[in-house]
C-alpha cells in the first residue's frame, strides 16, 4: 500500500512522463520514426535488421541500446538504490539529462546520429532515476508496465481484493503525463523541429530547482 505516498512524488512522476512522452514523440517524428524513452521496438528493429538490413543501420539500432543502458548506469552509480528516497541527489542527475538533451539538439540540428545516442542516453538515466516505491514499480519513459500492473490492479478488484486507489492514481498520472507529452511533443515538432527538445530540456531543469528547494524546506 502507498496511501502514505507524498505528493512531490506524484508531481514528479506525471512531470517526467510528460517529459518523456514529449522526446519520444520527437524521436518518432524526426528520429527515422524511432522511439527513444522506450527499447522494446529498437530492440526489435535491431533484430530484424540483423536479416533485412545494413551493417550501418544494425550498428545504429545498437548504439541506441547502449546509449540507454549507459544513461541508466549512471543513475544507478549516483543514486546507489532503487526506491525512491527525499533527500537523493536526483537534482544532478536532471540537470545531467537537460544537458544530454541540449547535445542532442546541437546534433540534431546538424543531422549527426550523435543527437540520437545522447537523447537515448537521457532516457535510460530519466528511467533509472527510480524504481520503485512501496512496491509501486515506477517507469516514467515508458507505460507497457504501468498499464500493465493496473490491469492487474483491476483484475483483482473484479476477484474481491482491495484496490489501492493511490497506486492507481499514480499509474493515471504516468500514464496521461506520457500521452500529454506525446501530443505537446507533436504540436512542438511541427513548429520547431528538434528545437522542440528544448521544452522538456528546461522542464528538467525547473523540476531540479523545484526539487531541490523542497528538500532545503523540509531539511529545515
Amino acid at each position: 500500500m502507498i496511501s502514505k505516498l507524498p505528493r512531490w512524488v506524484e508531481y514528479g512522476s506525471f512531470i517526467l512522463s510528460l517529459v518523456a512522452g514529449l522526446v519520444n514523440s520527437v524521436g518518432l517524428l524526426g528520429f527515422k520514426h524511432q522511439s527513444i524513452s522506450h527499447l522494446s521496438g529498437i530492440a526489435t528493429q535491431f533484430g530484424t535488421g540483423i536479416v533485412n538490413s545494413t551493417f550501418i543501420d544494425v550498428f545504429h539500432l545498437l548504439l541506441i541500446l547502449l546509449s540507454f543502458l549507459i544513461g541508466a548506469a549512471i543513475s544507478g552509480y549516483f543514486i546507489r538504490g532503487g526506491a525512491l528516497k527525499l533527500g537523493r541527489n536526483y537534482s544532478s542527475l536532471l540537470y545531467l539529462e537537460a544537458v544530454l538533451l541540449f547535445g542532442a539538439i546541437y546534433f540534431l540540428t546538424k543531422d549527426s546520429l550523435n543527437g540520437h545516442y545522447l537523447a537515448s542516453a537521457a532516457c535510460g538515466l530519466q528511467n533509472a532515476l527510480a524504481t520503485t516505491y512501496s512496491g509501486a514499480v515506477i517507469r516514467t519513459t515508458h507505460v507497457s508496465g504501468i498499464f500493465t500492473d493496473l490491469g492487474i490492479m483491476l483484475g483483482a478488484k473484479i476477484r474481491g481484493e482491495e484496490f489501492d486507489k493511490r497506486k492507481a492514481l499514480l499509474f493515471m498520472l504516468i500514464i496521461v503525463g506520457f500521452i500529454t507529452g506525446g501530443i505537446l511533443g507533436a504540436y512542438l515538432f511541427s513548429l520547431y523541429k528538434f528545437y522542440a527538445l528544448i521544452i522538456p530540456a528546461t522542464i528538467c531543469i525547473l523540476l531540479a530547482l523545484a526539487y531541490s528547494f523542497y528538500k532545503a524546506k523540509v531539511s529545515q
